[in-house]
């Protein structure tokens, strides 16, 4: 109850700051100046990279002068309850100390994290962990086609007949189709079966390049004339594009990895059976995931 009052007032404090920076004019800023002076100790830009770094995620949303303002306010606020709080001696109580004891515990947990995780990943591993996801993926087909989308099985029969004319696909479309993709007639661009609703897939991947329907193609959306124009082997993503799921895989690993070297060198005792056999099967489960998504992979 206590923590989450203190969140409620945090968030109050939040949204009044919210309200007052509206019109805070930009300032120019060194690489950790000193931006402020409070009861004669300075705060620095460094202070205020911290305090960002803590505020809700609507702070984020904020211009970055208004940002820094905000950052500012929370900056001193927190300073002047954090002085009388030690006018008080509150922070010689046992809960106090304690509190302190696990916020830094916490604290070296996330720099070790950076600093031995997250900071050790090389270009190297990054691309080595790229190509063996990509060997993972089972390749698919891809169609290339067009549509036109009409509401009765007539029309539909007459746009057959227009094409089997020598009508142009495109232009029949652009005027008669009723779907998105009419203004562009009726290019749907490449797609994958699972893409689109098994009847049209059906059709369009029996279907040869360069060919049309020789029959409509009824779906709940109406009636399809569909049009072939290129088949492919789907190509995987480029690595600039997943980067950044492929670090986070790497991350997760080498957490996990790291995770379970220290707990097994660790002497951890849990007397209460019950206590220890859950505490173990959420490790494991932990483990397991981990594992399971890799070989889903």
């Amino acid at each position: 109850m206590q923590h989450s009052l203190r969140h409620h007032l945090f968030q109050a404090g939040a949204a009044a700051i919210m309200a007052a920076i509206a019109c805070v004019p930009a300032f120019a800023q060194d690489e950790d100046s000193v931006v402020a002076t409070l009861n004669g100790q300075p705060i620095t830009e460094s202070d205020l990279a911290l305090a960002q770094s803590e505020l809700g995620p609507q702070f984020g949303q904020l211009p970055e002068a208004q940002r820094r303002a905000a950052a500012l306010s929370a900056v001193i606020d927190v300073r002047l309850f954090a002085a009388e709080a030690e006018e008080q001696g509150i922070d010689e109580s046992a809960d106090f100390q304690q509190q302190m004891k696990f916020l830094r515990e916490r604290a070296l947990h996330s720099a070790y994290i950076d600093q031995n995780v997250v900071g050790g990943l090389s270009e190297e591993e990054l691309r080595a962990r790229y190509d063996t996801e990509m060997a993972k993926i089972e390749p698919k087909e891809e169609v290339h086609a067009r549509h036109i989308l009409v509401e009765t099985e007539e029309e539909a029969n007459e746009i057959v007949e227009q094409l089997d004319n020598g009508g142009d696909f495109a232009e029949i479309a652009k005027e008669k189709s009723t779907d998105g993709a009419a203004a562009n007639g009726g290019d749907l661009g490449y797609f994958t079966a699972d893409r689109m609703v098994p009847e049209f897939s059906e059709a369009a991947f029996a279907m040869e390049p360069g060919t049309h329907s020789e029959e409509p193609v009824q779906s709940d959306f109406g009636w399809h004339v569909i049009k072939v124009e290129d088949k492919r082997m789907q190509e995987p993503p480029p690595f600039e594009q997943v980067e950044d799921q492929i670090r986070s895989l790497l991350i997760r690993d080498k957490y996990i990895e790291q995770l379970a070297s220290l707990r097994s060198d660790a002497e951890l005792d849990i007397p209460n059976e019950e206590l220890k056999t859950t505490v173990d099967q959420l490790f494991q489960q932990q483990v397991g995931s981990d594992q399971d998504e890799e070989s889903q992979q």
